[in-house]
């Protein structure tokens, strides 16, 4: 099955935790259609990982937080997986070393689909014959988060491989070339908001991961969103200002960042007949200068808000705007694999850096046991984005969603909207 014949993933809330599976395990597969399968354990860098072992651990997720803990008589595929295919769960057992899970030639590609099978058969004959030892509820919303866990590995999976190809002097595409817009990007202009006592995190409805809880309120000062994100050709003004060599526009952490690895552009950017061009996942092209600039780190977004007399939004004040807004826009459904732009949507395109580090909401308390490492350890030395991105699914989105990354990575779908007091 080709990724354009597979079925959509829905957010409907009244789909069956099995039908939900099915569509997301799908998805999953359908994204590993173009590549090859010595695609599939390319490992560029310790932050990625090779597609084959997002398809494993995906896998161990739903064996090792459901099957094994409560599917009386399950006999794992291969009791060796388990040390393969953790990722951080300290307390789910020992773990393969994280920057050398592209040495893993063994298991093959067919191995690891088998091992999909296998699970995925145990799960549903499980769910079949009512065999679980816990209630129907509670191991519908463990498919549930296992399923939302996947989604974030399809979003891995292509950036990782994006990555990874920028490697190669062919500079291969992963997905065909599409014309971009006819229509022009505006200058942008401003949305206002009174601000107040207002309250963000998850509001109870539907899915949500433990970090976006618990709802809580936050003061705000009356502010106002640029009505857009920035292009590649505010960028490119930026760049040609001086805005990389301006001392002064840079936190010392960053400009010490920016000198050791002599940035001086965004990620897969390069200059060639007096053109910049990018590299994507539809393969090289030059910068449109109306899509969203994208690939650059907080650091980058930071100095460039600074340069433009702005700022970066809190994700208090970015969650306060979305709020109320339908979720539209580019996502990883549009099989675009690339910003596009030209549209005041606050939702898609590229994550969206904020000023607000990745830190616990008053109250939050992880769940116990390994499943309670998911997000709460991570909670130090993180900024949070937002919006999603082309290549995040849209069934995740939710103005409570919080993603987070490290300052200085570039690697994912990363980009930036403008904030001002009012």
């Amino acid at each position: 099955m080709t990724l354009l014949d597979t079925p959509l993933v829905t957010d409907d809330p009244g789909l069956p935790a099995s039908d939900f599976f099915d569509q997301v395990r799908a998805r999953t597969l359908a994204l590993t259609d173009p590549l090859t399968p010595e695609d599939m354990g390319l490992q560029s860098m310790e932050d990625a990982s090779p597609p084959k072992w997002h398809l494993a651990h995906t896998t161990w997720f739903f064996e090792e937080f459901i099957l094994k803990p409560y599917l009386p008589g399950y006999q794992p595929a291969d009791d060796r997986f388990a040390v393969l295919f953790n990722s951080y769960y300290v307390q789910a057992g020992p773990r393969h070393t994280r920057s050398k899970r592209g040495l893993l030639s063994r298991p093959s590609v067919p191995e690891v689909l088998s091992y999909r099978a296998h699970v995925e058969e145990a799960l549903q004959e499980g769910l079949t014959r009512q065999a679980f030892s816990k209630s129907v509820l509670e191991i519908e919303d463990l498919i549930t988060l296992g399923c939302h866990h996947e989604m974030q590995h399809q979003e891995l999976l292509v950036t990782d491989f994006l990555h990874a190809l920028s490697f190669n002097p062919l500079l291969p595409a992963y997905a065909p070339a599409k014309p971009a817009p006819v229509a022009a990007v505006a200058e942008h202009g401003w949305t206002c908001h009174d601000g107040g006592l207002i309250e963000i995190g998850h509001d109870g409805q539907g899915f949500a991961y433990d970090c976006e809880g618990p709802r809580h309120k936050v003061w705000l000062n009356p502010y106002k969103l640029a009505d857009r994100l920035v292009t590649n050709g505010d960028w490119l003004a930026f760049m040609e200002d001086g805005g990389y060599e301006n001392q002064a526009l840079w936190l010392m952490e960053g400009l010490a960042v920016r000198e050791k690895n002599d940035w001086d552009c965004p990620l897969y950017w390069w200059q060639q007949d007096g053109e910049w061009w990018s590299f994507s996942l539809q393969g090289p092209r030059p910068v449109d200068r109306s899509a969203p600039v994208v690939h650059v780190s907080y650091y980058e977004a930071d100095a460039y808000a600074r340069w433009a007399g702005h700022r970066l939004p809190t994700e208090a004040e970015w969650e306060h705007a979305a709020y109320r807004t339908t979720i539209t826009g580019n996502f990883l459904e549009n099989n675009t694999f690339a910003p596009v732009g030209r549209t005041n949507s606050l939702w898609g395109d590229v994550w969206q850096w904020t000023s607000s580090a990745f830190s616990p909401y008053p109250g939050f308390r992880p769940p116990d046991g390994a499943i309670g490492e998911y997000n709460g350890k991570f909670m130090v030395n993180q900024m949070v984005l937002r919006g999603g991105s082309c290549a995040t699914p849209k069934a995740q989105m939710r103005a409570s969603y919080r993603t987070f990354f490290y300052p200085h990575q570039r690697w994912q779908m990363l980009g930036l909207r403008l904030a001002a007091d009012q």
